[in-house]
């Protein structure tokens, strides 16, 4: 991090991908990490909210008529691979681990169980942990036929993520610590 301006100009700018379900921690993790490291932030879940938003409709909706309608995902994932190639960015993305690999630096999933995401998105969103667990449910099952017809990418294989966090049990200071370690030794490679 201490490196000169013109080190700076001639390194390829860092990528690093926070992927996982809805609940896990990964915009906790992502948002956290780019201000550890002075680092853009970039959601795609933010741009698709908006999407929907602008649409008059809300994310659960926008899910539906995605799954007839590849350009929604295509458009939000190219706006992730633009955000990508400018560099010094960490993007917070459900499918980025997959699509993005050839840009990534560093690669990390976050996890937990249904029910703890179920009720961690509960107490962040103000609803019942039923609606939570309803919604939730709803958006994996459509993400991951989306993402299989439109990419072919099976989100439950993580085998293209460098780190898998199960926040379980794993708290978010250390879920924080364990992640900026990674970023620290893969910037002391380059």
């Amino acid at each position: 991090m201490n490196a000169s301006s013109s080190d700076k100009d001639n390194r390829r700018k860092i990528v690093i991908i926070i992927g996982g379900p809805p609940g896990s921690g990964k915009s906790t993790l992502a948002k956290k990490i780019a201000e550890l490291f002075n680092l853009r932030y970039y959601s795609t879940g933010h741009f698709y909210r908006r999407m929907a938003s602008e649409r008059g409709i809300d994310p659960l909706e926008l899910d539906k008529i995605a799954e007839k309608d590849p350009s929604i995902d295509h458009e939000v994932d190219a706006l992730a691979r633009s955000e990508a190639e400018k560099g010094d960015v960490v993007l917070d993305t459900h499918v980025g681990g997959w699509l993005l690999k050839d840009l990534s630096d560093l690669s990390i999933y976050v996890t937990a169980s249904l029910e703890t995401r179920a009720r961690r998105v509960a107490e962040r969103d103000k609803k019942s942990f039923e609606e939570a667990l309803k919604e939730i449910i709803s958006r994996e099952q459509s993400m991951k036929k989306r993402f299989w017809e439109y990419y072919k990418v099976d989100i439950n294989d993580l085998s293209v993520f460098d780190l898998v966090i199960n926040t379980e049990r794993i708290d978010i200071d250390l879920m924080i610590e364990i992640s900026a370690i990674a970023v620290k030794n893969i910037l002391l490679r380059r």
